[in-house]
């Protein structure tokens, strides 16, 4: 039993060790004073001050950041009615066929996405005039194209899990549909909307490929003017931004995390 539990914890610390270590080592490594990403030259905020004077940097941060929120809000919206037609509108023609629509770009090679989307953005245009050129609209559309099936498969399955007599009550009682989705299941499916919200925000803002097919010039994102930096050779700016980053998704995180607690908790007292 103690050798089980011993290579257990060894089996945990080495999986923790394996993901975590280069983050840690990338956050270390962005207070360097050391123009050398390899040799340590003492702890140092100048990377951090050289970073935000970088225009070119803080200006793809600006367009990541507004196609994530847009990406990400629309994609809620629309993977919650997806989520919700495949989960509570029972059996009908098509079903099947819609829910391996919706799940396809879940399984589909980013490059084969990013390449039919620009196809279509291409047709679109040389038959209706838009979109006018590939640009910050084209980026969001094909974000939340993807994104969508993401929350969708969340909702779904939240939706399966929740207690259909609470709905029924609450009809039986007279609410409205209108009233019944907005007091009673919205609140309910509340953490997965979080949830899929943070997915989408974060799916939205790590994209580089899908971006890289329907971007135009003058809207680089923060994925790709990273990634043409690195071809060059990391340096300590590239570390920051990457820092400040982990930080920001890990307060979204511990965010959705209360939520959901606070939800859960909620949920337990009206029981």
């Amino acid at each position: 039993m103690k050798r089980r539990s011993l290579f257990l914890n060894t089996t945990a610390i080495m999986g923790f060790l394996f993901l975590y270590a280069p983050i840690i080592s990338l956050i270390v490594y962005s207070f360097n004073k050391s123009k050398l990403v390899t040799v340590w030259g003492g702890w140092s905020l100048k990377w951090y001050t050289e970073l935000f004077k970088n225009q070119q940097i803080i200006d793809a941060a600006l367009v990541s950041f507004k196609i994530a929120l847009i990406s990400a809000s629309l994609a809620v919206v629309l993977g919650t009615m997806a989520g919700f037609v495949l989960s509570r509108m029972g059996r009908f023609r098509g079903k099947m066929i819609l829910s391996g629509w919706i799940t396809a770009p879940l399984v589909m090679p980013e490059v084969i996405t990013g390449l039919s989307l620009l196809l279509l953005f291409v047709a679109m245009e040389g038959m209706f005039g838009w979109p006018s050129g590939r640009g910050t609209g084209t980026i969001i559309i094909a974000h939340t194209t993807f994104c969508m099936a993401y929350v969708a498969v969340i909702v779904q399955s939240r939706l399966a899990s929740i207690d259909e007599t609470l709905e029924e009550a609450a009809m039986d009682l007279g609410a409205k549909p209108s009233t019944l989705f907005f007091l009673v299941t919205l609140p309910l499916i509340a953490p997965a909307l979080i949830s899929g919200w943070l997915l989408s925000f974060t799916l939205s803002l790590d994209d580089l490929v899908i971006a890289s097919f329907v971007s135009g010039p003058g809207n680089s994102t923060l994925p790709m003017v990273i990634f043409s930096k690195v071809r060059l050779g990391v340096t300590p700016e590239v570390n920051a931004l990457a820092t400040i980053m982990i930080a920001i998704v890990a307060l979204g995180v511990l965010a959705a995390m209360y939520q959901m607690r606070r939800q859960t908790k909620l949920l337990s007292n009206q029981e």
